[in-house]
């Protein structure tokens, strides 16, 4: 980048179920929380982008969603940019927040992801995902993305008879190719979840904080096959927010300049037409060279990441795309203990969306939030220690055989 930005204050709500708050009182909460840890004024605030991807479909505000939650506390004047792009929305609004200052637009900058989605009417929350694909061509995308899993047949009683996201039945898709081209085991993607709820026990802030083994995961009840429950995130309420800044902003900020953390890089990718098993060409693929590339530095130099694992399989997909394991050693690594907390490349030490939440529109800014604390070093018990560079991937929607949209991040002190 041409010139040094940072990530100066970081806020986050606890994410679970919040139905007695709003979507403006969570991201009071967060943005408070990340102006004290900047040592920032709201005056000081120069532009904002807002993340939310559900909050029209769950009560009806469906525009100026960022405007009135920043102007309920107190923000006026000022651009702000409203920001959807499905479960990626929060990391495209740090990426645009970035891009702002790059330009020389301001100097500090607030981006901010708020999500409600629990509802008294499971069947309204779950219809919230139903526009993360083309609504047009639903049964040509359901039956494009079933094909992945072919091959691969759901044993007898692995199939839950109550409602969920028809996303997790693509999840398995996914994961039973992996199972078909790589010989990866439901005991490997049950090794991932374990891990992930091991690791959410020391996250304050997290939805689930109750330790799983993998025997626990694998006797738990079925979603569809590979996936059971604890191997699914679940959905969610939260806000995240982060304060960005130049090395001018840096200056007037009353924060310590010591605790902020560099943004090393960004990386926004769409997806194109590929065969299902041509990961070369899978966008995070393609997301991660361009990024390791514009840094100047590899895979093997991350310390930490956080990744999108709405389930399980997704942990062990995007940890082979982004290069941090081979392809095909995402499962093995998993049950070697090599993606937990002291292992070689720790991964999720959030706890992940499988048990810190995914609150969508918050959850690309809870992953910057992690990561932020990792590198300060004061996360505690679920420390990684030596924590030098972090690496957060986000993806949303469908399109094709992959997400629609990823959005990578790569932070260092």
């Amino acid at each position: 980048m041409t010139q040094t930005i940072y990530v100066a204050g970081i806020g986050m709500t606890p994410f679970g179920k919040h139905l007695s708050v709003s979507v403006k009182d969570l991201a009071a909460q967060a943005v408070t929380a990340a102006l004290e840890d900047a040592g920032c004024e709201k005056t000081q605030v120069e532009a904002a982008y807002f993340a939310n991807a559900t909050q029209g479909h769950m009560d009806g505000q469906h525009m100026i969603r960022g405007e009135l939650a920043l102007r309920a506390m107190g923000f006026e004047g000022l651009p702000v940019v409203n920001v959807e792009n499905a479960c990626a929305s929060a990391s495209t609004a740090f990426h645009l927040a970035v891009n702002h200052l790059l330009a020389g637009a301001a100097d500090i900058v607030l981006a901010l992801g708020a999500e409600k989605m629990f509802s008294t009417d499971k069947a309204r929350t779950f219809a919230a995902f139903d526009g993360a694909w083309d609504v047009h061509e639903t049964v040509a995308n359901q039956a494009k993305l079933m094909e992945m899993g072919r091959g691969i047949e759901p044993p007898p009683g692995t199939m839950s008879e109550k409602p969920y996201s028809v996303f997790m039945d693509i999840y398995a898709a996914m994961g039973r190719m992996h199972m078909r081209e790589f010989g990866t085991t439901q005991r490997q993607f049950a090794a991932v979840s374990a891990k992930n709820h091991m690791h959410s026990v020391h996250n304050p802030l997290s939805q689930y904080r109750d330790a799983y083994t993998i025997e626990q995961v694998l006797a738990a009840p079925p979603i569809t096959y590979p996936l059971t429950l604890p191997m699914c995130s679940p959905v969610s309420d939260g806000a995240a927010a982060a304060i960005l800044c130049t090395e001018a902003g840096l200056k007037r900020l009353r924060g310590q300049a010591g605790r902020a953390v560099r943004v090393l890089g960004c990386a926004l990718q769409t997806s194109s037409e590929r065969a299902p098993a041509d990961l070369e060409n899978h966008l995070v693929r393609k997301a991660a060279r361009k990024l390791f590339e514009r840094a100047g530095i590899g895979p093997e130099e991350v310390s930490v990441a956080e990744v999108h694992d709405a389930t399980a399989i997704g942990e062990i997909l995007q940890s082979e795309l982004l290069g941090l394991i081979p392809f095909g050693g995402g499962g093995p690594a998993a049950e070697r203990g090599e993606t937990s907390i002291g292992g070689r490349i720790p991964i999720n030490p959030s706890g992940g969306l499988e048990s810190k939440g995914h609150p969508i529109g918050a959850t690309g800014l809870a992953q910057i939030f992690e990561l932020v604390t990792q590198l300060r070093h004061e996360a505690g018990l679920r420390q990684v220690e030596g924590a030098r560079i972090a690496l957060a991937e986000n993806g949303g929607g469908l399109a094709g055989v992959e997400e629609a949209v990823a959005c990578l991040t790569l932070l260092g002190r």
